[in-house]
Parts: C-alpha cells; structure tokens; sequence
C-alpha cells in the first residue's frame, strides 16, 4: 500500500468505477449551450414558430426587421442555431424559412439534465 491507497498490483476495488466521462459528448453539449448563450440567439428562437410554413414571415429579411439587425448578422445567428441543431430551414415560397426543431432543444437539456443529476457522494 501507498499513501493509504492499494497498489497497482493489489486487490481491486469491489465497487464498481462511474462509467469514463465522454469529450465528445460534453464538447456537444458546451457548443450547443453556446449556441444558446447569445441575447440575439434567443430572441431569434423565440420569434421561430414551431411548423414550417411561411405564414409567419420567418425568414431573413423578416427576422432582420424584427430584431432590428441587418440580414447578415441574423443570417450568421440563424448559422450557429442550424449547426447547434436548434433550428430547421427550408425553401418555401420562393424564399427560405426558419423554424425551432425541438429534437435539438430536448436534447440539450437532457444531457444537461444528466450533468446535474443525483448521483452518490463520492468516497473519501
């Protein structure tokens, strides 16, 4: 025994060892909140209607006059909120429409959930 702790070639430990925690999985998870992270990104989420139609005027230009921004930055938000896997799009009355995918939103917050669960105090 070293410092109070078995050696490498002593008995294992009988309780079992958390499951390795996953980079990949919280690197997801930090972009995706990122994504969520920015004032504009919110307001442009909460302008998005949740069907994709354009009844709503969700596109650019729409949402530029809206947010009062100029096309460009919405588009770029619009962007980071597609590759964030937030928002869907698609071409639609002769322009391209927005919409919230709410597989994106719950899955977020399911691995965030995850991190924040009741798990048991660690040994000492």
């Amino acid at each position: 025994m070293v410092g109070g702790c078995a050696s490498p070639s002593g008995p294992k430990p009988s309780a079992t060892k958390p499951a390795p925690v996953s980079r990949t999985r919280d690197n997801d998870l930090a972009k995706r909140l990122w994504a969520v992270g920015d004032p504009v990104r919110l307001r442009i989420l909460r302008l998005l209607p949740q069907t994709a139609d354009c009844q709503y005027g969700n596109n650019v230009s729409n949402l530029a006059k809206r947010l009062e921004l100029s096309q460009p930055t919405v588009s770029h938000h619009l962007r980071v909120l597609r590759q964030a896997g937030f928002v869907s799009y698609r071409k639609m009355c002769r322009d391209v429409f927005y919409w919230i995918d709410p597989a994106g939103g719950a899955a977020m917050l399911a691995d965030l959930q995850a991190v924040f669960a009741k798990r048991p105090a660690k040994r000492k």
